[in-house]
């Protein structure tokens, strides 16, 4: 498994229930480690791009609320309130380890224009080129979609095409791809590669098992058939421990592995 390790640029993405504990503060120490851990990949000359979820959660948490609002017009604006505060974390820590960051607001219709399209692969390359590190986020507070639908997972799938990257990491909650729902079966075996999306692996995803984040195994089996689709292999992995990167890099195969086509 030699494909992170051998990939020049690396899509990471991250969810809500990663970035924040249960009562939606800001999990500090695992921002840290992931910042940490980022930049000492991109020391190695790789090309790091990251896709954040967190703006609504961050905004929650600054507003001093206790639940996830269910109007989209309460989850925007929280976007808006969270998005500044993210960054401001995000910006904090990855200065602390050496690397200037770039925030990239975007919506999925990007892609089915093929003038905006062009202008964001141009874009990334540039801020790639500079050595900055792109913080990619759904522009949340006028667009809907992946407040409703995803989490990002999708976003982040068109993200590693827009910049041919050689591998997609989703962090999630969860180790991987299981053949049935481990919460409720203790017994669910861990799938290690998918070599086709089919109707059989489909049937193995489930709901969010978080009420931070908008996700589930369903989005990212779909962000798998867009980003496989176009060349680009995809990982599920467990985010609790953002250093299992490092184990991912050494080319130990961890959590479920999408082949690309």
């Amino acid at each position: 498994m030699d494909i992170i390790k051998n990939a020049k640029t690396v899509v990471v993405k991250v969810g809500t229930s990663t970035l924040t504990h249960q009562n939606f503060r800001m999990n500090l120490y695992r921002i840290e480690a992931l910042t940490r851990t980022l930049s000492d990949l991109k020391n190695t000359g790789k090309n790091i791009v990251l896709v954040t979820s967190g703006a609504i959660g961050a905004g929650i948490a600054k507003t001093g609320m206790d639940h996830r609002p269910e109007k989209i017009e309460d989850k925007q604006a929280l976007a808006a309130i969270g998005q500044s505060e993210l960054m401001r974390i995000y910006e904090h820590f990855f200065s602390m380890f050496g690397h200037t960051v770039a925030q990239i607001l975007v919506t999925r219709d990007i892609m089915e224009n093929p003038k905006a399209r062009k202008n964001a692969e141009n874009t990334f390359a540039t801020l790639l080129k500079m050595g900055c590190i792109p913080i990619v986020n759904e522009n949340d507070s006028v667009a809907y979609e992946e407040i409703e639908f995803g989490d990002n997972d999708t976003l982040s799938a068109y993200v590693a095409v827009l910049c041919h990257a050689q591998a997609l990491i989703i962090l999630s909650d969860i180790d991987g791809l299981y053949d049935s729902d481990p919460h409720k079966h203790p017994d669910a075996k861990l799938i290690p590669t998918v070599e086709n999306i089919d109707d059989k692996i489909l049937a193995c995803a489930g709901g969010t098992q978080s009420n931070r984040g908008t996700g589930g195994l369903i989005t990212k089996l779909h962000a798998a058939q867009i980003a496989t689709g176009h060349g680009v292999p995809m990982f599920i992995m467990n985010g609790e421990d953002p250093e299992i990167l490092y184990k991912a890099v050494g080319g130990s195969h961890i959590g479920t592995y999408f082949v690309a086509h």
